[in-house]
């Protein structure tokens, strides 16, 4: 909450147990589990971690999105 009110950010919550008022991180947890949690067995949960940040690095510069029209997320970012 301090961190959110520093930074000015308003904090959003919705009804408990209502999985379908937050379709787009839903998704993603799907995509996650998936792609990354389960496409490969890690024999260690240090293993698990350390794939995570590639995985994301991928998903929001190459992994083409339907959504999107087949373009990352990163494609939505304007320059700097």
């Amino acid at each position: 909450r301090e961190i959110c009110a520093r930074h000015g950010i308003r904090q959003k919550f919705i009804k408990p147990h209502c999985p379908w008022q937050n379709g787009k991180v839903e998704r993603l947890n799907r995509t996650l589990q998936t792609e990354w949690a389960y496409r490969q067995a890690f024999t260690s949960n240090t293993d698990r971690t350390a794939a995570l940040a590639p995985w994301l690095q991928h998903y929001n510069t190459q992994r083409r999105h339907s959504a999107l029209g087949g373009h990352p997320p990163t494609s939505r970012l304007p320059p700097t």
